[in-house]
């Protein structure tokens, strides 16, 4: 199984998308609220650059948003 992990606020929509899309899945993953943990925010900016959400890390490959046909392909869907 792919490790996921999601870097979201709660109040972005294309996170709660997101989070909905691994649900309905079955797909286990782990979220970080990058809004109130500090460190987390900067671990996914030392990764990607980005400071926007969601960014989404599968196995290491880094996606940026919500791209769903991106996802698919790195989780074989």
């Amino acid at each position: 199984m792919a490790k996921i992990i999601v870097y979201s606020t709660p109040t972005c929509p294309y996170c709660v998308q997101v989070k909905g899309y691994f649900k309905s899945h079955n797909l286990e993953f782990t979220d970080y609220n990058v809004a109130e943990n500090q460190e987390k925010a900067q671990e996914m900016i030392n990764k990607t650059g980005q400071m926007g959400v969601p960014v989404i890390d599968i196995d290491g490959a880094m996606i940026i948003g919500f791209n769903k046909p991106e996802i698919d392909r790195l989780l074989g869907l």
